[in-house]
C-alpha cells in the first residue's frame, strides 16, 4: 500500500465516506438517492440511512457492489454484516455509524422508511 492511500485511509472522515457512498450509488444510476440523518433521534439504530433505488435485480445487485467494492479498495471498510443479495429486492450494507439501503422500488414503496423516520433530517441527492 502506497504512503498516499494510507494516508486517505487514516483521514477518512465519517463525512467523506458518506459522500463516497452517495458518489458510489450515482456512478451506477441509482434513482431517487436519500441520506436520513437520525442523529438526533433517540431510538435510531444508526447515524445514517442512506437510501436508493435501481430499476432492475441487476442494478440493485450493481449499486450494492459498487459501494461494497468501493469502501473496500478506497478506505479498507468492510460492512458489518450485508443482506439481500439472493433476490435483490432490498440490499442493506451495515456500516455500523452508516446503513446503506438499496431497493427495487416495489420493495422501497413498500417499507416506506422515509416515513417510517420521517423526524430524521432528510437529504435528496440527484440522480445523474
Amino acid at each position: 500500500m502506497s504512503t498516499n492511500s494510507k494516508t486517505l485511509i487514516k483521514n477518512a472522515t465519517a463525512e467523506v465516506v458518506r459522500q463516497r457512498i452517495i458518489e458510489s450509488l450515482q456512478d451506477v444510476k441509482g434513482k431517487n438517492i436519500v441520506q436520513l440523518d437520525l442523529r438526533e433521534l433517540d431510538s435510531a439504530p444508526t447515524d445514517f440511512f442512506i437510501i436508493c433505488e435501481g430499476e432492475s435485480h441487476t442494478q440493485v445487485q450493481a449499486l450494492a457492489d459498487r459501494v461494497y467494492r468501493n469502501l473496500k479498495d478506497e478506505f479498507r471498510q468492510l460492512p458489518l454484516h450485508y443482506e439481500g443479495y439472493q433476490h435483490a429486492h432490498w440490499i442493506c450494507l451495515d456500516y455500523f455509524n452508516v446503513v446503506v439501503h438499496v431497493f427495487y422500488p416495489e420493495a422501497r414503496a413498500f417499507y416506506r422508511l422515509e416515513q417510517l423516520w420521517s423526524d430524521a433530517l432528510v437529504t435528496e441527492y440527484a440522480s445523474l
